[in-house]
């Protein structure tokens, strides 16, 4: 039991890392977001670990982000997002009784995250906008949608880094169990 608990908390440490350092290897955009591979690292962490485990190590990996990088104030907002872009990853993955074999099912798991992130990333731009002075809720959504090409450049690289690492890490997974 006890071996099995420090494995559980090895791999969220790892998998939070791996975010970390996934979202530090950043291109910056003009609008001032920037692209990244820490939200396929999230997706690859919920399909490995679970949701639970898996939200939590891709949050962890965010927030710490934000903390290093001067985005404390958002770091609350990243962890909470892991969780729901996590569950809807989950949710999509349970579709396929946590076994996709085949890459359009990857792809449709993928894609339900990456729908999920837009949608996320889409109602904290409008909230911030409203929060600014947006004049009402129509202008503040029109003005947040600025910020979203950065979102779907991110949304497209999880989409083909999961479709890459999937199956070679599920594969390297399944002999860790084995060997443990």
């Amino acid at each position: 039991m006890a071996k099995s608990s420090i494995h559980t908390v090895v791999l969220i440490a790892l998998f939070s890392a791996l975010t970390f350092i996934a979202t530090t290897i950043k291109i910056p955009l003009p609008t001032g977001a920037f692209v990244h591979l820490g939200n396929a690292v999230l997706v690859l962490s919920v399909l490995l670990l679970g949701f639970v485990r898996g939200s939590l190590a891709g949050g962890i990996g965010f927030f710490l982000f934000d903390l290093v990088n001067g985005y404390a104030t958002e770091a609350p907002y990243f962890l909470l997002e892991a969780f729901i872009v996590g569950g809807v990853t989950y949710g999509a993955f349970l579709l396929f009784k946590k076994q996709p074999h085949a890459l359009w099912q990857l792809l449709v798991i993928a894609s339900a995250a990456g729908v999920a992130k837009i949608g996320m990333t889409q109602l904290k731009n409008t909230v911030m906008q409203l929060w600014l002075g947006s004049p009402n809720l129509t202008t503040a959504f029109f003005a947040a949608t600025v910020k979203l090409p950065a979102t779907l450049t991110n949304v497209v690289l999880t989409i083909f880094a999961i479709a890459l690492l999937y199956f070679p890490l599920v594969k390297a997974f399944n002999r860790l169990r084995i060997a443990k």
